[in-house]
């Protein structure tokens, strides 16, 4: 069982909102996950991005990889708070 850190998309029609989620690779987009690390909202100014990095550092190293989406938002997330410190 292949692990993949991804988002799935909740929100209506033209207001998306993103969950951070980590899913067996095989699962369907908004279909069952393992667990959630974080969330994404483009729709605000900057844009929103919450991570919780004591999981998400959990199951990176169990193995779980990040999609090329989740691994640029994971380096904004980490830019943005060097800079606020």
């Amino acid at each position: 069982m292949a692990v993949h850190i991804r988002l799935t998309r909740k929100g209506r029609k033209k207001k998306p909102f993103y969950r951070i989620i980590v899913a067996d690779s095989q699962a369907p987009r908004d279909g069952k996950f393992l667990d959630i690390v974080g969330t994404y909202d483009p729709m605000q100014e900057p844009a929103a991005i919450q991570i919780d990095n004591e999981k998400l550092n959990d199951w990176m190293g169990k193995g779980a990889k990040p999609t090329v989406t989740v691994a640029n938002l994971i380096k904004k997330h980490v830019k943005a708070s060097v800079e606020t410190v």
